[in-house]
């Protein structure tokens, strides 16, 4: 990665290209929608495609352009509310539930909102008189954008999902995955080290590295599989009161939740909606699309737990970075691996998303970007077959709600020893 400490003219020039690959990405990602997929918005946690695309263009404008360039003209002033998302102190912004309410702007004048400010970010980078805060802020933002590109495929999959007609974003044959034998890894007592090392990019909230104690466990070396969510679903584990937390069993008669969400039944058969389209259910690959209150419940029905993101941070650092992309084939926009270490489903960790000891949020705007939300969220740790190659790593806290279930999740699990 970029660091302010090591700017020359040659990583200038790789970090445009940089800029310009992840920006691109985006839009290809779109590119495969219909217009009219890019105004829907289902549920309130669930944001249009266009608003992305207008979203991670405002946050170069207002974190570079607006600082860095004197007398710098938006391309439309109005956008500061449409686009901000949650940033207090940049001013007024669109409530969340309410983007899929815009019919304008158009998508075609958000692709022009996005070109415009592409092409003013160049022509900033290229003035040999930069800012140096500006590498630091523009790595920020180009790890932003990929956060977005996960979340796209996501809201892209809630969008296609709630349509009855259940259209496929991809036409790709999804071969019938392997199975897997349950292996398990033991871990001894001791004092590790967890956290970011600082010497690559790593969010606020990853750092600083620090020591803490762990209890011998183990973990399981396998993802929990399709098949095996099938026999506690059999079993009746969605109608055992004892195998879930209060809040959970709540959850879950509430909201008549009766199996992870895209499971569809028909007389004897179980199918899933997949980016793919729908799928008859395959067995052997992992289990996705499950909200805490069920990993947790399945871990209880299997007589074992889920991991601390502590526990699960020292599994996960035993594999290397390329294990990731091994794992994360491109034309496959569905987990079809159990026994992957990274990079299938993001597994759920027992852990509040909370700070680090000694943790220092970001200064200025982006103080925003992760503290304000460590409360009432658990971690997740491993990424995704929809996390961008080149954003995962180890260290990465990602953080849900215990009720939510639209982004790619799932269960290893653990039990003490």
């Amino acid at each position: 990665m970029f660091t302010q400490a090591n700017q020359t003219s040659k990583n200038r020039e790789e970090l445009i290209s940089w800029y310009k690959s992840v920006r691109n990405y985006t839009t290809e990602i779109c590119r495969r929608l219909e217009t009219e997929d890019h105004v829907i918005q289902p549920t309130a946690e669930v944001s249009p495609p266009k608003w992305h695309l207008g979203h991670t263009t405002w946050f170069f404008e207002e974190l570079v352009l607006v600082r860095f360039i004197t007398g710098f003209v938006r391309f439309n002033a109005n956008f500061n509310v449409l686009f901000n998302s949650y940033y207090k102190s940049a001013g007024k912004h669109w409530l969340q539930g309410e983007r899929g309410h815009l019919s304008r702007p158009r998508v075609s004048e958000v692709l022009a909102y996005r070109s415009y400010v592409d092409e003013k970010l160049v022509e900033l980078l290229n003035n040999d008189n930069v800012h140096s805060e500006l590498y630091s802020l523009l790595e920020i933002g180009l790890h932003h954008e990929q956060q977005h590109q996960e979340l796209l495929f996501m809201d892209i999959k809630v969008i296609l999902g709630a349509n009855p007609l259940q259209p496929a974003y991809l036409e790709t044959l999804i071969s019938k995955a392997p199975a897997v034998v349950e292996k398990w890894k033991h871990f001894d007592v001791g004092v590790y080290e967890v956290g970011h090392s600082e010497i690559d990019f790593a969010y606020d909230n990853e750092i600083p590295k620090h020591c803490t104690y762990i209890h011998p466990f183990a973990m399981c070396e396998n993802t929990v599989t399709n098949g095996e969510y099938l026999k506690f679903i059999n079993d009746q584990g969605y109608s055992t009161p004892k195998l879930w937390l209060s809040l959970g069993w709540d959850w879950l008669n509430d909201n008549n939740i009766q199996q992870p969400l895209y499971w569809q039944q028909e007389d004897d058969s179980w199918y899933e909606f997949t980016l793919h389209g729908r799928q008859l259910l395959d067995l052997n690959v992992p289990v996705s699309h499950i909200s805490y209150f069920e990993a947790d419940a399945f871990a209880s029905w299997k007589g074992c737990r889920l991991p601390t993101e502590q526990e699960l941070e020292i599994y996960l650092r035993d594999f290397t970075h390329d294990d990731f992309s091994k794992n994360n084939e491109a034309s496959v926009l569905h987990p079809n691996f159990a026994g992957a270490n990274t990079g299938q489903v993001w597994c759920w960790t027992r852990s509040h998303y909370s700070p680090y000891p000694g943790f220092v949020p970001y200064e200025g705007t982006l103080e925003e970007y992760n503290g304000k939300f460590m409360c009432n969220q658990f971690v997740l740790k491993g990424g995704c077959i929809a996390t961008p190659e080149g954003h995962y790593r180890h260290t990465y806290r990602n953080f849900y709600q215990p009720q939510q279930r639209w982004m790619f999740s799932g269960i290893r699990l653990t039990k003490d020893i």
